[in-house]
């Protein structure tokens, strides 16, 4: 499950670490929540990457309703190619969305308790996405939307949350987001929690819980934890 999130990389990064010649400078951002426009990374042509904002939450083409989307934040890995809602988009329309660390939730005896987790690094994480565009047939218009593949935590993180976002490696991306690979099978081993042993966790503040609420200190470590 990942239902909030950071992203606060500079634009230098971004190019640096996904292969884009350009980025365009994007404020940083502490407590992404769904229905947001979110960064994304996608490929429209082979060879061509661009950075894009769009909804999370994917509303497929065929959907008749776009609130459809705030079910559809995430999608497993496991059932991308059968789940008629986001087979398609596995197929065509990957992404990468943009982002510097996630917030899970522990339950604890005084109630949930937040932890970030990001790159040890402090290097971007390039979430697996799907992607989707949406006409509404009345009124022509547009939505584009996106959702986030997670994969099953590795026990150095389970004991936090029992799914992960799919981050996936650096010589991962090309493949991923070439539009040109349709085979299920040389996609799917790209979604496995391998970079899970470059991720560290630390608790943060509640004040995280509100998705009102926005700015570096959400992500500070809490104070007298070790």
């Amino acid at each position: 499950m990942c239902g909030r999130y950071a992203f606060f990389a500079p634009a230098d990064a971004v190019q640096r670490w996904f292969g884009v010649p350009f980025a365009p400078g994007l404020a940083a951002r502490y407590n992404i929540a769904p229905t947001q426009d979110v960064p994304v990374l996608r490929e429209r042509e082979a060879g061509h990457r661009e950075v894009a904002l769009l909804r999370w939450g994917l509303v497929p083409s065929w959907a008749g309703d776009p609130s459809i989307g705030q079910r559809m934040i995430n999608a497993r890995a496991e059932t991308l190619a059968v789940k008629p809602s986001f087979r398609a988009a596995f197929r065509r329309r990957r992404c990468v969305v943009l982002a510097s660390g996630w917030y899970e939730w522990q339950k604890t005896a005084t109630g949930k308790q937040p932890f970030f987790l990001h790159r040890r690094d402090g290097e971007p994480l390039g979430f697996a996405g799907l992607w989707e565009q949406w006409v509404d047939r009345g009124s022509g218009e547009a939505i584009q939307s996106c959702a986030i593949v997670t994969t099953a935590a590795p026990p150095a993180l389970a004991d936090i949350h029992d799914r992960m976002p799919a981050v996936l490696a650096r010589e991962a991306l090309a493949e991923w987001l070439d539009p040109m690979v349709t085979d299920g099978a040389r996609l799917s081993p790209l979604l496995g929690a391998g970079e899970a042993a470059s991720i560290e966790a630390r608790p943060v503040s509640r004040a995280v819980n509100d998705a009102r609420n926005e700015g570096p200190q959400l992500v500070e470590p809490l104070a007298g934890a070790r």
